[in-house]
């Protein structure tokens, strides 16, 4: 992952503006945050292969410690193995201090105390050279000069170049998404010819740091998917919550972030790396989830924190609470999984937990609250407050049911609450010291501790001295959230892109997909009754008839060829009407024309013979669509690679675009 010191180091920002006015960096790049191969991601891969060498060793000791019965070479064994684990112990510890840095701990601009969120490090990648694939591509299928496409080229490998190292800002993702779609464009066009898999592409794990390798074009899509999702999280985490503008962009961002994960989920399958694997995906929607239900209940805290709240909404407080806390019990529980847990960084594991801890105990007080500082009885009779307090506890208890009349028993279940919430918030205090990394999280200390003092002076407050009997157990909060995290896919369709390699014609006919010979130039000369032909279509405009024994026919142009040329001037954007125009405005001189004959496939139609494009990629949706030249349009977000056999399912799970 990419070090977030790096992306804002001092004088980084003006260093980084003064390039772009220059020319020489594209609009939500930071190059100064580029390395060959980041330190930290590289002494990151380094541990993780020490530590599956060691752990081999111990497998192989244990074994041969159960297989023999001589009482020295027992002993032997285990003293190996004493060392083995004592060196996988300072290697783990070594990872988690690497870790430690993904935990953002003091969001710039701040000024409000909040618990600290977690962010996910971009995938890194090497250079790549698109030139030579491309060229044999152009030259070899497609019959063009392939020097005249150098711009084009350029222009691709400097916007791959951009987004090695995106800002944590708007202008990176739209960096990010405008060469997605582009990869998009190019795999609706592009088709490897037998014995060139294309350009070999090299991405480093965000969790792992182990460099993967594919010649797929959709590992490269399914790399950039990922780093938007972990883009997201960044600009989500740094974010000031303390504002209720800033806790709306929060939701937003974690929301888009989970709607990334989701998708890369539901299109890939058997992925090269092990963060892009379905058990990694499905825990890093469910993080960002509950980082986004986190940020709901933290902007139902912001507009008067230390006003005093009537006792309907302490209750609902309390289960605001309890469903985040729910939510992270969830991610605990995944993160646990044996599919994930040897590379989810240990930071992140305590973290969630102390979170579950934390706002369960939060659940708790905001009960106690509404018990203790509730009105007066006759206020308490509402059916609104009655029913409120039906649906708070999980339990079958009688005070469970009813809300309690009496002071005193208001008083009695408040201070269990606050028992409760109090043990809590002592055992995320706990979990926090246990782990090294969050140790040296000030901020998260300063919540934790923050929300102790508070339960204990309020328990102080209903403390009384001949309390000798703590009869009263109280009940957990019943989970319940007004408002539930929406997964959101990435808005694609807000980046409008124009294909780059559009001069090579109409994605419908000039792609990948088919094979074609271009016939001409061939002149025409116009007859009495035209030049007895049938124009249909537009970009590229299609001989839809033609009249036997015309001087169409006698030129050797046939039905079904595409007009690519008229008098010299390329034509495949023209329209209908335009060439239609340029035919009747033409003398009796006549026209001079190329055209194109679509020519069968040289294989059936699903044969496996026939390969995708860039290597090995299942064609994509966007093959049909045509992109005239002055329209600029955006490729829709389908990955196409490993696809899985549900292609009718529906994503009902992705709310509509904005």
């Amino acid at each position: 992952m990419i070090p977030e010191e790096k992306l804002d180091g001092p004088g980084a920002g003006e260093e980084s503006a003064r390039l772009q006015e220059a020319g020489s960096v594209r609009k939500g790049s930071e190059p100064l945050a580029q390395t060959p191969h980041g330190r930290p991601q590289s002494r990151r891969a380094r541990v993780h292969q020490q530590i599956t060498k060691e752990l081999r060793m111990r497998t192989g000791a244990e074994n041969l410690y159960r297989a023999t019965s001589n009482a020295q070479v027992r002993e032997t064994v285990a003293l190996e193995l004493s060392y083995v684990n004592s060196s996988l112990q300072l290697l783990k510890e070594e990872l988690e201090e690497l870790n430690g840095s993904s935990v953002e701990a003091d969001p710039p601009g701040s000024e409000g105390i909040t618990v600290p969120m977690i962010p996910l490090g971009l995938k890194e990648t090497k250079e790549l050279d698109w030139s030579t694939p491309l060229k044999e591509l152009i030259s070899g299928h497609f019959g063009e000069d392939s020097a005249s496409y150098e711009a084009e080229i350029r222009e691709l490998e400097d916007l791959r170049q951009a987004i090695r190292t995106p800002s944590r800002s708007e202008a990176g993702l739209q960096l990010l998404m405008a060469y997605y779609n582009q990869l998009c464009f190019l795999d609706a066009r592009f088709v490897a010819p037998p014995g060139n898999l294309g350009p070999l592409f090299h991405w480093y794990d965000s969790l792992t740091g182990v460099p993967a390798q594919q010649r797929a074009l959709a590992f490269e899509k399914g790399s950039v998917l990922f780093n938007i999702g972990a883009l997201h999280t960044q600009i989500g985490a740094r974010q000031d919550r303390s504002c209720p503008e800033g806790t709306r962009r929060a939701i937003e961002a974690f929301q888009r972030a989970a709607g990334a994960f989701s998708l890369l989920r539901e299109n890939f399958s058997r992925a090269p790396s092990p963060d892009m694997s379905p058990a990694s995906l499905s825990m890093l929607e469910q993080l960002m989830t509950a980082q986004a239900q986190e940020c709901i209940f933290e902007g139902l805290l912001l507009p008067s924190p230390e006003a005093p709240r009537d006792c309907l909404a302490q209750l609902h407080l309390a289960q605001e609470a309890a469903q985040v806390a729910a939510e992270y019990r969830r991610v605990h529980r995944t993160v646990s999984q044996p599919a994930v847990r040897d590379y989810v960084p240990f930071p992140w594991t305590t973290l969630v937990r102390v979170k579950a801890e934390y706002f369960c105990a939060l659940a708790h007080y905001h009960a106690a609250v509404a018990l203790c500082d509730s009105p007066a009885a006759a206020e308490a009779d509402s059916p609104a407050l009655q029913q409120a307090f039906l649906g708070l506890a999980a339990t079958s208890e009688p005070w469970g049911a009813v809300l309690p009349q009496g002071q005193e028993e208001r008083r009695k279940l408040g201070k269990a609450h606050l028992r409760r919430s109090v043990l809590g918030q002592e055992e995320a205090l706990r979990l926090h010291a246990v782990g090294r990394a969050l140790r040296r999280v000030d901020l998260l200390q300063a919540v934790l501790a923050q929300a102790l003092q508070r339960s204990l002076a309020k328990y102080s407050e209903l403390d009384r001295e001949d309390d000798f009997l703590e009869t009263t157990e109280a009940p957990d909060i019943q989970p319940k959230t007004q408002q539930k995290p929406e997964i959101r896919a990435p808005s694609f369709s807000t980046v409008k892109v124009t294909d780059i390699f559009h001069r090579l014609g109409p994605l419908s006919v000039f792609s990948a997909k088919n094979c074609w010979r271009l016939v001409g130039p061939v002149h025409v000369t116009r007859g009495e009754a035209g030049f007895g032909l049938t124009l249909r279509g537009d970009a590229p405009v299609l001989i839809a008839a033609v009249i036997p024994g015309g001087p169409a026919a006698a030129a050797g142009l046939r039905e079904g060829d595409y007009i690519v040329s008229l008098n010299g001037q390329p034509c495949k954007w023209w329209r209908h009407a335009e060439v239609v125009a340029r035919l009747k405005g033409v003398g009796d001189e006549g026209a001079s024309l190329q055209v194109v004959t679509l020519l069968p496939r040289a294989e059936p139609p699903g044969t496996t013979q026939h390969r995708p494009a860039l290597g090995g990629l299942l064609r994509n949706q966007e093959c049909g669509w045509e992109t005239p030249a002055a329209a600029r349009v955006s490729p829709r977000p389908f990955l196409g690679w490993s696809r899985k056999a549900k292609r009718g399912k529906t994503r009902g799970r992705l709310s509509p675009q904005p």
